[in-house]
Order: structure tokens, then sequence, then C-alpha cells
């Protein structure tokens, strides 16, 4: 098993990329440490995970408040005593241009993607840089393109690839990688919130979406996790500063 005795902390994963991240590393022997900030969501998550055989504590939290975030790393330590991998999942999926995007929103996009990301690491930082370890920052391919009416998530997510850069220098001593993976159209429940507010059935969407990657079709949520898989893992040893697309070649056009 690939993470065999080490502890995992995932933010958001009451569903979608964050679950299957949890379950594909419950998978591969982790002790987990979940976060969501919907307690019924992470518990259907913890009886999967449990199912497998695996180690968990829940740590419902809002990231984005400090309190919360630094709940997270003190769960961990009270029930496994170490951090070795972080993986920053959870996102706030506010779309709006500029000029429709009211403070609030940015507040909320920025707040989650980028400070909550930013507070959890805070707090993980100091009991990984000991023993080394690797965090995976979930960004997205929309923080490298543009796209019409995204530009508060588009925003958050350019944010958080730079922050990815910044981290894995400074902890680049401490033996503590530092990556990023920017998937591209994933099957999500934030999937079919998009395509209720593009007022689009589910068919009309997956026909719009999918040709725009060069394999033509949508992505899993499991893809997703076999990425993270690999860069939390001892096989990605060697990478650390670099952002994985897992995007079926939308951006490589």
């Amino acid at each position: 098993m690939r993470l065999d005795g080490k502890t995992a902390i995932i933010t958001g994963i009451g569903a979608g990329i964050g679950e299957a991240i949890a379950i594909r590393f419950a998978e591969e022997g982790a002790r987990l440490v979940l976060n969501d900030i919907s307690e019924p969501a992470a518990r259907a998550t913890l009886r999967k995970v449990i199912d497998l055989g695996a180690q968990a504590a829940l740590a419902i939290a809002d990231i984005s408040q400090e309190l919360g975030a630094r709940s997270i790393s003190d769960t961990a330590i009270r029930h496994f005593g170490a951090i070795d991998i972080l993986v920053n999942n959870a996102a706030d999926f506010t779309q709006k241009a500029v000029e429709r995007a009211e403070i609030a929103d940015w507040q909320k996009v920025l707040g989650v993607n980028v400070i909550g990301t930013a507070l959890v690491s805070k707090y993980a930082i100091p009991h990984m840089k000991a023993h080394g370890g690797a965090i995976v920052n979930i960004a997205s391919m929309s923080g490298i393109i543009a796209q019409p009416d995204f530009a508060t998530y588009n925003a958050s997510k350019g944010a958080l690839l730079t922050m990815t850069k910044c981290m894995a220098l400074d902890l680049a001593p401490y033996k503590i990688r530092v990556n990023s993976i920017c998937p591209g159209c994933i099957l999500t429940s934030a999937s079919y919130r998009e395509i209720e507010r593009m007022g689009l059935t589910f068919e009309q969407w997956r026909d719009r979406a999918a040709p725009l990657h060069m394999l033509n079709r949508l992505g899993e949520p499991r893809e997703v996790a076999n990425a993270a898989l690999f860069l939390a893992s001892d096989e990605a040893s060697f990478i650390t500063s670099t952002h994985l697309m897992v995007d079926g070649g939308y951006t490589g056009r």
C-alpha cells in the first residue's frame, strides 16, 4: 500500500473530488483526517472509508475561519500523533464577472480558496517539518485560462497556483513537497450547480463541454484522486512546485 502508516488530512470531503480522494487514500492504507463544513456529508464519506478498513477521524470546520482551520491539525495530532500529507481540496465556487461581483462574493471565494488553504497549511506545516511530507493543492485549469463570467473563481485559483510555488520554495529545506492539481471539467455536484446556473440540460452541457477536451469527454473524480495519490506518495519524491494538469487536454490546444 502506497500510503501505509501515513496520516493524511483532506479538506472538502463531503462529495465529488474530495470524497474520491478520501476513498482512494483509504484504499492505499492512509490514516485519514476528513474535513468538511457539512457534518452529514462528512459522515457519509467517513462511513465509506471505514468500510474500506481505514482509521479515520472527522474535523467539521469552516476553513475560512482561523479557529476552524487550526482544529483540523489539532484533530490529526490528537488521534494519530502526526501529519504526513495535506490535501487542500475544499473550495468555494462563486463565479461572477468583475462588474457583477460584490465585496461579499470576493470575500467568500478568496476566504475559502486562498485564505482557507493558507490557514489549514499554516497549522499543518509545523507538524510536518521534522520529517517532511507532501502538500497537494487542488487548483483548477480555471487558474490558467479565461472563462466568461468566472473572474472571481478564476482569480482565486490563479492565486492558489502562485501560492503553491511559494510554499514549495519555502518548505523545500524541510523536505516538504508542495504541488497542485488542475482539473478540467470533472463531473461532480458542482457541475450540476453550474448546469442549473447556465439554464441547460445535462445533455446540452455535456455536449458543449466534452469537445473542449482533447479526449472529448468529461473527467471523473477518481481520475483526479489518482493524481493526488501519486503526488502525495513517495513515487513523486523528486516533484515539487509543479501544476499537474488533469484536464483531458483542455489547456493543451
